[in-house]
């Protein structure tokens, strides 16, 4: 496998939102298999410290690389940049300590830039349905060893829509939405 971001849902999985009073973590249990490989996953945090959804990154088990499925819900509607953060840490009140977005390659942001490119931390942007809730599965060339490293890594959600080109994040806004990655 390159090591270029696969952008696309997993097989026999679409955008799907969740209503506002759907458990994401309940959703992510029913839907994942996590005795199958390696995982971490993350309780989504807004600015004002509610739980908005949750996270799970594991590793792919056909191929090299990660799969991520995040679920939310009470979010604002529309689409919104979803990205892997490079530290674990989401203590800021704005989650700026966080850090950047995971690059462990140094390439440029954005599937829509000039080559080298994506981030690992690149993911496609996130639906959120008039309900408030969302879904979604997508891929990281990234490898679990480098994501759970000394510092962590986070999985951030920004106010809008990463325009898959703007360096060196993507032009998404600020963060609303942060967790740590925790492995299981």
């Amino acid at each position: 496998m390159t090591r270029t971001l696969i952008i696309a849902l997993a097989a026999g999985t679409a955008l799907a939102g969740c209503s506002p009073e759907a458990d994401p973590a309940e959703e992510l249990a029913n839907d994942t298999d996590l005795d199958a490989v390696r995982s971490a996953s993350a309780e989504l945090m807004n600015t004002d410290g509610e739980v908005v959804g949750t996270a799970l990154v594991t590793e792919s088990e056909t191929d090299s690389g990660l799969v991520v499925h995040v679920a939310v819900g009470n979010m604002t509607p529309g689409l919104h940049g979803l990205h892997i953060h490079t530290t674990g840490d989401c203590s800021a009140a704005d989650f700026t300590s966080a850090g950047g977005h995971w690059n462990p390659e140094g390439f440029n942001h954005g599937v829509d830039s000039d080559p080298p490119n994506p981030h690992a931390g690149d993911l496609p942007n996130l639906f959120i349905e008039d309900s408030g809730g969302g879904t979604i599965d997508a891929a990281s060339a990234g490898s679990f060893d480098d994501l759970m490293d000394a510092d962590g890594s986070a999985i951030v959600i920004h106010e809008g829509e990463d325009d898959y080109v703007s360096q060196p994040s993507g032009d998404a806004g600020s963060r609303v939405a942060c967790g740590v990655l925790v492995e299981q």
